[in-house]
């Protein structure tokens, strides 16, 4: 705020303006619903993803933090946020029938959910998985938690100990 207060004369009304006019241009995919500037956004256009498989997100950022992986060549889904019951937000707030239409021609095998790992995610995956669990053909995995790499173990967080003990798989 001080900055702001010592800025040159107009600088608070520029910005004011941008983040005034910030929405315009900006459209919901219509096959994914994340956010950009065209539709559909470069992703679902882009002509050799996966279309076998789609990885559900809360958030539309957190397809920049895979993109930045390189590790993953499919599809995405953006839900707009997870369920909360606390904070009013149900399954029927989120972009949960778009997941739904996107499935019926029979294209995608498998949906990744990739919520984050909090109750609220874990509840909006467990909503999700059941769902899609009467859908014949698709195949419905979960992100695995646990330690994250470079971590020391003594510093690991009692929640995170469980999950990576939970997800184990074998050696070698």
């Amino acid at each position: 705020m001080y900055w702001l207060l010592r800025a040159p004369e107009g600088t608070a009304a520029e910005i004011a303006a941008a983040l005034a006019s910030l929405s315009e241009g900006v459209v919901y995919c219509s096959i994914c619903c994340d956010l950009g500037g065209v539709d559909p956004c470069p992703i679902c256009a882009h002509p050799n993803r996966d279309d076998s498989t789609v990885l559900v997100v809360e958030q539309p950022q957190d397809i920049a933090a895979f993109e930045r992986s390189g590790e993953y060549r499919g599809r995405y889904h953006v839900l707009h946020g997870a369920i909360s019951p606390l904070d009013g937000i149900g399954a029927d707030q989120l972009k949960v029938r778009e997941l739904l239409e996107r499935l019926r021609d029979g294209t995608v095998t498998e949906v990744i959910l990739a919520t984050d790992p909090d109750v609220e995610g874990d509840a909006t995956a467990l909503y999700i998985g059941r769902l899609l669990a009467g859908i014949g053909g698709v195949k419905v995995t979960r992100l695995a938690h646990g330690i994250s790499v470079g971590t020391e173990i003594e510093y690991a967080d009692a929640m995170s100990l469980a999950r990576a003990l939970e997800n184990r798989r074998l050696f070698g």
